[in-house]
Order: C-alpha cells, then sequence, then structure tokens
C-alpha cells in the first residue's frame, strides 16, 4: 500500500462503500459471442477479458468491442473471433476460465484486464505472476502466436469516481500499465496497446463506469490499426 493510500483510507472506504451501493448494475450485451466476418488470410481472434471485453454499456454485441474490431479486421482478414469476457472477471478468475474453454487454436488473441484487480487492492506481484500465466496458458493450451495487451483505462477520469478515489486508482492503474510494459519487454509474443481513448462523460455509458458505444467503436479502431500492422510480419 503507498504512503499516499494509506494516509487517505479513511476517506478511501467511506466513498468505496458508498460508489458501491450507488452504482448501476449494467447488464452484459446480447448477441452472439462468436462469428466470421471478411475475405482473405484466416485469422482466428479470441477476445478476453472482463466487462468492457464483454461490452458492458451496450445493448448488443455490433456496438460493444466485438462488433466493431471483428469489422475493422475483416478489411484484411476472414476473422472467426470468439469472445470470452465477462463482468468482475479479474486476472485470477480469467485463468480459471481459461482452463475450462474448450480448446481452439488461435492466430491472435486480446485482453482486456486489469481495472477489477486494481480496484480489489491485486498487488502488483500477484498481478504480474498471474497474467504472465494466462499468457503462458494461451500460447501453450491454445497455440496464439501473437498477444494483445490492453493498457488499463483512464480511471481516473470515470465520472462515477469521486475524488480522491479517482485518484488513488488512476495511480494504481497507471502501475499495472507499467506491468504490462515490462511483460511486453520479456515476451516476443506480446504487444502492449495503451488504452488512450478520450474519456468524453456524454460518450459514457449510464454507470459512469462503461464505455459507450462511441468510445468501444474508436477504441476498437486503436486496437486493429496496431493488430493489422503486426499481424502483417512474419
Amino acid at each position: 500500500m503507498s504512503l499516499k493510500t494509506l494516509l487517505l483510507s479513511p476517506v478511501l472506504l467511506p466513498q468505496a462503500l458508498w460508489v458501491s451501493a450507488r452504482a448501476t448494475r449494467l447488464p452484459e450485451p446480447e448477441g452472439p459471442r462468436r462469428g466470421k466476418l471478411g475475405k482473405g488470410p484466416r485469422l482466428r481472434l479470441l477476445i478476453v477479458g472482463d466487462s468492457s471485453a464483454a461490452g458492458v454499456g451496450t445493448a448488443h454485441q455490433r456496438e460493444a468491442l466485438a462488433g466493431p474490431l471483428e469489422r475493422e479486421l475483416a478489411q484484411a482478414f476472414a476473422v472467426e473471433w470468439r469472445l470470452s469476457a465477462r463482468s468482475g472477471a479479474t486476472t485470477a478468475s480469467t485463468l480459471e476460465s481459461l482452463q475450462g474453454l474448450p480448446r481452439q487454436d488461435c492466430d491472435a488473441v486480446f485482453i482486456s484486464l486489469g481495472v477489477n484487480d486494481a480496484k480489489n487492492g491485486v498487488s502488483l506481484a500477484k498481478w504480474r505472476r498471474n497474467y504472465s500465466e494466462i499468457l503462458d496458458l494461451l500460447k501453450a493450451e491454445f497455440g496464439a502466436r501473437w498477444m494483445f495487451l490492453s493498457g488499463l483505462p483512464p480511471v481516473r477520469h470515470f465520472p462515477l469516481l469521486p475524488w480522491p478515489l479517482n485518484d488513488v486508482l488512476g495511480d494504481r492503474a497507471a502501475l499495472f500499465d507499467v506491468v504490462l510494459r515490462e511483460i511486453e519487454a520479456d515476451r516476443d509474443d506480446t504487444i502492449f496497446i495503451p488504452l488512450d481513448v478520450p474519456l468524453d462523460p456524454a460518450g459514457m455509458a449510464d454507470d459512469g463506469f462503461h464505455p459507450g458505444p462511441a468510445i468501444y467503436a474508436e477504441w476498437a479502431q486503436g486496437v486493429a490499426k496496431v493488430m493489422l500492422q503486426s499481424l502483417d510480419k512474419p
């Protein structure tokens, strides 16, 4: 625990309880969690993660991350995608979920995890260990050639979170991103993608915590741009 967090703890705990009581629980969107689109070289894509990967904040998967990401990639590939994500997912729960997921080889994996680990107080050491185990599993059991690691969102700008809670969580998210960059530097099969999409409050979901369709679309465009550049490499 940082000195800043320790000093602010008398304020942070009541705020966290207040946010938890006030937060709107949005459902995961409707729509298929797998599909095919496009022509060209085959690209088998697995999307892994938490509520943002699952598309919470939208009504249907076509408006969430998976929909626009599929459409962007389908401009160059025959995309076969599937989604393994759920609200509240952490690195620990995701590792367990992947261990029970039917094996199916994939060419690329996009991973969006971290917010729940950050707000739940998971240590950086445990975060690194869990995340590394996920990558090892994806490589060994799913044949992943490329794994794209999404940075954490700018938590400090979430409309739902009051100050100083947003500031403390924003600091933790930044530290988690540092670990992801270190993981990327240690491996030749991972690429870190910063999540630097501006969070216009008007584009956020009603809960003030998740993206709305416009932000998901912009996020997907940025991810697809990096993926297309990388997947061209031998």
